[in-house]
Parts: structure tokens; C-alpha cells; sequence
């Protein structure tokens, strides 16, 4: 016990809370996401219970460590190369995301047949309700929370550590999802670029499928460099008001 409140502890939560954040940021922009489609007095209701439904899940696969570990192990062989019970995960994940993702980018760029007057659908049918947010974000909050689990085993070997951190970075992220939404959702530039990166993270989802290992730091680079990029061209044209 002694050791959980020594200085090394310290750094090692602090870390692990940092990097728990970086990973959660794709997380909160899905949930952001998914939550825009609700009537505007449940999104932030979406928003705090879908980062709750994540830490819930994290703290779970935490306590079954063994088990998560074990998923590496091959479970099936498909023309030569082998897949474990997380290889599956992430493959799924992975194609979820990029259909999901690309659907989304169709709908915000072609248009929703139901926003068409006399398109002949009702007003009210296709329109995502509490529940169906709820299961959406569940899901995916499943492959998010691998790449979490991993790197807090990778990183803290005490499990109180790795709960501790994993609890104080969704709290951080519950308060500041409705701000992170708010600009989202203002601005469909920002709204695009951030579905490009959940393309790009589905990429990557199922490249770690199939055990080529692409160094995230790229990937998180190209974000950050887009994002900026984006920001500035946000400043310089303040004038001009966003296509809706």
C-alpha cells in the first residue's frame, strides 16, 4: 500500500491521466457526434452517461486484466495469418468506424432525405432516439476502451494506480465535453475534420488488426497539424459565417 503514495506513484498517475485524456479525445468527439443527432436537452444528458457507460467499462477490463491479456493469443487462422480475440475486436471496431463515419460525412454533405419537404418520409422517422445513443456510444466505448486498458498495463503495474487515473481523466473529460461539443457542433469544418479522424483512427483500428504497427504519434501529429491549420483558417476568415 505504501507504495501507492510514493512519488513514483505520483508520475506514474499523472502520466497514465495525461495519456488516458489524449486517448480519450477521439472517444469524446464520436460521443459529441452521436449526441448532436438528440434533441438539444439530451445531448449533454448523452454526453456525461456515455463517458460514464466508458469508465465503467475501463474500470471492468481493468479488474479483468488477465483476461484482456489473454485475448492475444490466436483464436482463428485466415490465409496464413492469425487473428486473437483482440485482433477481432479492433478489426470490428475498426470497420465500424469507418462505415459509421463515412455515412455520417454522406449525411452531412449530401443532405437527410427527411429534411427534404415532400420527400415523403415522416419528420420523425429516422431520427436517433436516447436509447439507440446510449447503444452506439456503449459499443464503441468497447474498442476504445482496449486501446486505454493496454496502455495503462503497459505503463502502471498496480492496478489502484491505473483505476485512479482512469477515473480522474473521464471526470476531466465530463467537464469540458460540453464545451469540446458546443465548438464542434458551431463550426462544420470542425465537424468534418473531426469525422476525418475517426476515419483515420478506424484506419489504424484495423491496420492493428492485421499487426501492422503504425506509430500513433503520426496519426496524432497529422491531427494536431490539421487541427491548427483549421484554427488559423477559423481566425482569418472570422468575417465570413459557416455553411450550414
Amino acid at each position: 500500500m505504501e507504495a501507492l503514495f510514493t512519488v513514483d506513484a505520483l508520475i506514474s498517475f499523472l502520466t497514465l491521466t495525461l495519456l488516458e485524456v489524449v486517448l480519450g479525445i477521439d472517444n469524446v468527439i464520436f460521443i459529441t457526434i452521436v449526441a448532436a443527432k438528440l434533441p438539444a436537452d439530451q445531448r449533454k444528458k448523452a454526453q456525461n452517461n456515455g463517458l460514464l457507460i466508458a469508465l465503467v467499462l475501463r474500470v471492468a477490463l481493468l479488474f479483468a486484466i488477465s483476461w484482456v491479456i489473454g485475448l492475444k493469443e490466436d483464436l482463428l487462422t485466415l490465409f496464413g495469418h492469425g487473428f486473437s480475440g483482440r485482433d477481432l475486436i479492433l478489426l470490428g471496431g475498426g470497420l465500424f468506424l469507418l462505415y459509421s463515419t463515412t455515412k455520417e460525412i454522406h449525411h452531412k454533405l449530401e443532405g437527410d432525405p427527411d429534411e427534404i419537404p415532400g420527400a415523403g418520409k415522416s419528420a420523425e422517422k429516422g431520427h436517433l432516439t436516447f436509447g439507440n445513443a446510449l447503444v452506439q456510444i456503449a459499443l464503441l466505448n468497447i474498442i476504445f476502451s482496449f486501446d486505454s486498458v493496454l496502455t495503462a498495463v503497459g505503463l502502471v503495474k498496480e492496478i489502484p494506480i491505473m483505476i485512479a487515473a482512469v477515473v480522474a481523466s473521464t471526470f476531466i473529460m465530463i467537464a469540458f465535453a460540453g464545451k469540446i461539443g458546443d465548438f464542434v457542433n458551431n463550426h462544420p469544418s470542425i465537424k468534418i475534420l473531426a469525422l476525418s479522424f475517426l476515419l483515420m483512427i478506424g484506419t489504424l483500428l484495423v491496420a492493428e488488426a492485421f499487426h501492422y504497427e503504425i506509430p500513433k504519434g503520426y496519426a496524432y501529429f497529422a491531427m494536431a497539424f490539421s487541427f491548427l491549420v483549421e484554427l488559423l483558417n477559423m481566425k482569418l476568415d472570422k468575417k465570413t459565417k459557416p455553411v450550414h
